[in-house]
């Protein structure tokens, strides 16, 4: 008698386990990240690296600026204390926020109810004023700086001052003008013809309705104005070089150039010190600034 034994089925055979491809994959990952964003990247670095070498330089010594070395052998602060105790540089920092902040108050002010006025009323020639206003553009500041500096320093006595560079500004300013027309040609009509059967007038729809309502183009234009104010060199150049008491820091930079030599170090402190506030407002300020210069193209 044949005994037949039955034996226990055999375990199946896995086959071996692969390596894991998640290192594969995250590197893929990056490199397909850096194929889509190479030319932000690229751009980043345009213009990042300026702003790297005028800090690296800022905190350099006086021999090693400007020598080649790209990185401090030691690290100078004192540069910058030695800038803000430059003589008259507390005083050009008073002279700019008074420019910046007179002359972008006072573009705002008498801009805002001209566009409003371009933008919403209906009367003939509004598009000649337009056109006029424009056309004011095209003309380069330098074909009528001799009469204008005529004018201010020999009727009013006010060369050797940044006033003649102010008070114009309280007459309106034709790009300022023409931005703030455009983004309130994109305020709806009805919104106006609301506040008028509610008894508003002219002036208090401009205050209770319009100017709520553009506030991003308005925080457009007072951006670009106190960014001009604050970069300005040809103005205070030529109606305040005479005065050192006048200075603006755009132009007080010049100081730190001597006639056979650059303090580079300090030149590059200073240089800082100017771009500092003009950053900080714009990385503050930079959606709103965003939004009105959008929508200000969103209309004809």
């Amino acid at each position: 008698m044949t005994t037949t034994t039955l034996s226990a089925p055999s375990a199946p055979v896995r086959p071996a386990a692969r390596p894991s491809s998640a290192p594969a994959a995250r590197r893929k990952a990056v490199l397909h990240w850096i194929a889509v964003h190479a030319v932000a990247i690229a751009a980043a670095l345009f213009f990042v690296l300026p702003f790297v070498f005028v800090f690296l330089t800022s905190v350099m010594s006086d021999s090693q600026a400007m020598s080649g070395d790209l990185w401090p052998d030691t690290w100078h602060w004192s540069n910058y204390t030695e800038v803000f105790n430059t003589p008259g540089f507390l005083d050009w920092w008073r002279n700019s926020l008074i420019y910046a902040g007179l002359g972008t108050a006072f573009t705002l002010i008498s801009s805002v109810p001209v566009a409003y006025a371009l933008a919403k009323f209906r009367f003939r020639g509004r598009r000649t004023a337009m056109i006029l206003v424009i056309s004011t553009m095209m003309l380069p500041p330098q074909v009528v700086v001799v009469p204008m500096y005529l004018v201010w320093a020999q009727q009013f006595h006010l060369s050797g001052s940044l006033w003649p560079l102010i008070i114009p500004m309280a007459f309106g300013d034709a790009y300022s003008i023409f931005l703030l027309r455009q983004f309130l040609l994109t305020i709806p009509g009805e919104y106006l013809e609301s506040a008028k059967v509610d008894g508003c007038g002219e002036l208090r729809t401009l205050l209770r309705i319009i100017v709520p309502m553009a506030k991003p183009g308005i925080a457009a234009v007072a951006l670009f104005q106190f960014f001009y104010c604050w970069n300005d060199y040809f103005g205070p150049q030529i109606y305040a070089a005479q005065n050192p008491g006048a200075w603006t820091l755009s132009y007080g930079l010049e100081s730190f150039k001597s006639a056979h030599s650059v303090n580079w170090n300090l030149t590059m402190a200073a240089t800082l010190l100017v771009m500092a506030p003009v950053i900080i407002v714009f990385f503050f300020a930079q959606k709103a600034f965003v939004e009105g210069v959008t929508l200000t193209g969103v209309k004809g």
